[in-house]
């Protein structure tokens, strides 16, 4: 893959405080990136930074091989609208501001309204739009120039669960075209499409990697066993010392190192098996311990 984006030792301070503190980080060209954390640990202050809203107090950010502010499409966590336009006039507009040439403004918004499934309504007057079809209308003033980097703060913690699912859906598709920023508190959202994960826990940066490698740092080996029993589900747990668990489920943490070798171990026993599965643990759950580990 090709770096992208380079931030090196950012930092925001305000008097004593350090919002965000020297963070390091890479973005590789057409990969999703959630940048994830509590309320309050730098999240948009960090994406404030990256487009030039907010000057750093130290560090350095750097698009390689192009002007960063050029090639940046930036969505806020709440995005103004002026509802007397229409969303054509209005992405029509961030086109031109955006660098676009008049000519061509017009017919690269049509064409991005069709894209984020508002071309049926580029008519119709801003106020009268949902809060999911703002949303879009966001992320279409974001992309009509087809920045190089998109920037989304909290793109979805608003939006009701469809509207949710219809933003999530478009910015997968985004993910084939360019490469993604996005801040959340929402972990289900983050584990559904990312390729890297950077934890922000009171400005530092506390963790990062894909998915697979924090789970393989924080991670268990945790086992579901469904017996045919529950006296079968007792007679096993009381054979182990790493059994939580005595009803017809057990959970077994840290018990064998695979599944191959505890399901050679189940072979031996004289109990009727229905189920063993292995549990991952989930992004929130990964968190925490990431947390506490901070």
């Amino acid at each position: 893959m090709t770096t992208l984006l380079q931030v090196i030792g950012l930092t925001k301070q305000f008097a004593e405080h350090k919002v965000v503190d020297a963070i390091h980080f890479n973005l590789e060209e057409k990969t999703s990136t959630a940048l994830i954390g509590p309320n309050g640990a730098g999240k948009t202050t960090t994406l404030s930074m990256l487009t030039g809203l907010l000057r750093p107090t130290a560090g350095n950010v750097k698009m390689l091989g192009n002007d960063l502010r050029a090639n940046i499409g930036f969505l806020p966590q709440y995005p103004q609208f002026h509802p007397w336009l229409t969303a054509l006039e209005f992405t029509e507009m961030a086109a031109k501001l955006n660098g676009v040439a008049a000519k061509k403004a017009k017919l690269e918004a049509q064409k991005t309204l069709e894209f984020v499934g508002l071309g049926d309504v580029q008519h119709k007057k801003i106020a009268s739009f949902s809060g999911g079809m703002k949303q879009r209308l966001g992320i279409s003033q974001a992309i009509v120039h087809k920045p190089k980097l998109l920037l989304l703060d909290e793109p979805v913690s608003a939006l009701d669960p469809v509207g949710r699912r219809e933003v999530l859906d478009l910015l997968k598709g985004l993910q084939q075209e360019t490469t993604i920023l996005y801040s959340t508190h929402i972990l289900n959202d983050a584990e559904e499409m990312t390729d890297q994960l950077l934890f922000l826990q009171n400005g530092k940066l506390v963790e990062q990697g894909t998915l697979r490698e924090v789970r393989q740092r924080f991670d268990e080996q945790n086992y579901v066993i469904e017996f045919g029993s529950e006296e079968e589900a007792k007679l096993f747990a009381n054979s182990s010392n790493h059994v939580i668990g005595c009803n017809v489920y057990i959970e077994i943490v840290n018990e064998e190192p695979t599944m191959k070798m505890l399901l050679q171990r189940l072979s031996e026993c004289p109990y009727t098996i229905r189920k063993v599965e292995r549990q991952t643990a989930s992004l929130e759950e990964i968190f925490m311990k990431v947390a506490k580990k901070a």
